[in-house]
């Protein structure tokens, strides 16, 4: 008699486990935070709590779901890559139309939220930015062009303009500079990790820079893009919405962004800290701007 080959059953909890990451809930948390970072000097001090609460909610769905997305297409590439093949649907967990369905729910209901309790133009630029992300980043750019991070970059540059709309209904120069601020940091952040695991990419056939044009082109693009970085980030004081605190405390972070740049042009010793400094650079920038109406 042949042996019956028994599965071994899942958790609930391992399974809870696996659908919420999904939605790369890390990620999600510093987009929720640069987009309510910017809505208390967008409101001058005191946004509403149902519209603090509609963007946490909204985004963190919108974001959610459109990494759940990018988790169904890219299954063929994550099953290659040593970082990614453990994930669920390639470990065979979840099937991937799963992650399809979820990524399309959450949208669907982040819209409807942040439409209800904060305005269409928030509700509308949250889905935009699940659109980039997915059709212009993940399927056309991240597996054709060495720029795709630089111009899918884009779609995690919208959360701040998420959250002023929200509070004002409206863009204005700040919120398009606090968008640039991201928009700019992207490359130097993400080709940081792409050298880190470039073996990883090429292996899956990915065109991240640092593996189609060398580590070198990529280092020194990051120092443009750091000093971009730093130039859009001052703009908030000139306009307005920020005091000299925040001002000084913009220059020291940026001015410590582009030094581990240059840093990084020696060798591969500054690499895995400049990819840990930009994700602290983003958080202390846009805290700093979140308390700056009460630090005038």
């Amino acid at each position: 008699m042949s042996a019956i080959t028994v599965q071994p059953r899942v958790g609930v909890l391992s399974l809870a486990r696996d659908y919420i990451s999904l939605l790369k809930l890390r990620i999600v948390a510093l987009l929720d935070a640069t987009a309510i970072g910017v809505m208390f000097p967008a409101a001058h001090g005191h946004p509403r709590l149902e519209t603090i609460l509609a963007v946490l909610v909204g985004g963190t769905l919108a974001a959610g779901g459109a990494h759940a997305i990018n988790c169904w297409f890219d299954r063929d590439i994550d099953a290659e890559m040593t970082r990614t093949r453990t994930r669920p649907i390639p470990g065979g967990r979840i099937p991937a139309w799963h992650a399809l369905a979820i990524g399309i729910a959450f949208n669907a209901i982040a819209f409807a939220v942040l439409w209800a309790w904060a305005n269409v133009l928030a509700a509308m630029l949250a889905l935009a930015g699940t659109l980039i992300y997915i059709f212009v980043y993940t399927i056309w750019l991240k597996r054709s062009t060495p720029q795709n991070i630089v111009i899918g970059g884009a779609a995690g540059a919208v959360p701040p303009l998420v959250g002023w709309a929200a509070v004002t209904g409206r863009l204005d120069l700040t919120a398009l500079a606090l968008f640039g601020v991201i928009f700019f940091w992207t490359p130097p952040h993400f080709w940081a990790l792409a050298q880190v695991i470039k073996a990883d990419y090429a292996r899956a056939r990915i065109p991240m820079l640092p593996v189609v044009a060398g580590e070198g082109p990529a280092k020194r693009l990051s120092v443009v893009y750091a000093v971009l970085t730093l130039a859009v980030s001052v703009v908030p004081f000139f306009t307005g919405f920020a005091g000299a605190i925040y001002l000084a405390g913009a220059i020291v972070l940026g001015l410590g962004l582009v030094t581990i740049c240059v840093l990084d042009l020696r060798g591969r010793r500054w690499t895995r800290r400049l990819f840990t400094y930009s994700i602290v650079y983003v958080a202390l920038l846009f805290g700093l701007f979140a308390v700056s109406p009460f630090l005038s």
